[in-house]
């Protein structure tokens, strides 16, 4: 069973993976991709950096933990 601060953790490390996984997307979309494909790899990495936002965003509010 995890703990509370362990749970907090790993959610901060989803959190982490898709901040650094929409900078990937954004540098392929940019560099090696074109038309339609590159709009759709962009809208992704977009919706990745929205969300690791909200995630970071929730741990950093939630406050420390017991």
């Amino acid at each position: 069973m995890l703990s509370v601060s362990m749970l907090m953790m790993y959610i901060s490390f989803l959190g982490m993976f898709l901040l650094i996984l929409a900078i990937g997307l954004i540098v392929l979309s940019r560099t090696k991709l074109k038309g339609w494909l590159a709009r759709i790899v962009t809208f992704l990495a977009y919706i990745c950096l929205i969300a690791g936002g909200l995630i970071i965003l929730y741990v950093v509010l939630s406050g420390p933990t017991r």
